[in-house]
């Protein structure tokens, strides 16, 4: 039987890279688990806690902003699955833009592009649009530059547990 998609050998190293990634930016674990608060911890049980961590995770490429249909989304976590109402397939892979509504996009843009240039901002809050069109609202987002291992920038990611529905 095939892994499930957030436990293949990429999504496991992406899952590393995230949680890694979040400790380099904000000297905080991302997960409350074991393997969120140690670098030694198993690398698969780190890749499950992430996909089952209630905040809403996701990390899209490094592609730019502002050219063509811009960064597409590499990582979502079940929390955010359930949240956009989109399975694996569908979510992973799409332009990370269409998460938000059309006139919602330039702030959203605008701040991605601020957490580039900072590498990390704190409180982010926006409206975003489900897979059926419904609104909601996120706040307090964390969105920081995603690294591969040898600590080069290949994206970003961002995470929230406080959001409502519009």
């Amino acid at each position: 039987m095939a892994d499930a998609p957030w436990l293949t050998p990429a999504a496991i190293g992406l899952a590393q890279g995230i949680v890694h990634s979040h400790r380099g930016a904000f000297a905080l674990a991302l997960l409350a688990g074991p393997a969120g608060r140690g670098s030694t911890a198993d690398p698969r049980l780190l890749a499950q806690e992430l996909f089952a961590a209630d905040t809403v995770v996701l990390a899209h490429d490094g592609a730019p902003l502002d050219q063509g249909e811009g960064p597409r989304l590499i990582y979502a976590n079940r929390a955010a699955l359930t949240l956009w109402r989109r399975p694996w397939v569908a979510m992973v892979g799409l332009p990370s833009s269409l998460t938000a509504e059309p006139e919602q996009r330039a702030s959203r843009q605008q701040a991605l592009a601020s957490a580039r240039v900072q590498q990390a901002i704190t409180s982010y809050g926006g409206i975003r649009i489900d897979s059926t069109g419904r609104r909601f609202a996120i706040a307090g987002a964390r969105i920081w530059t995603l690294r591969d291992s040898d600590d080069h920038p290949i994206g970003q990611a961002a995470a929230f547990s406080s959001w409502w529905w519009l």
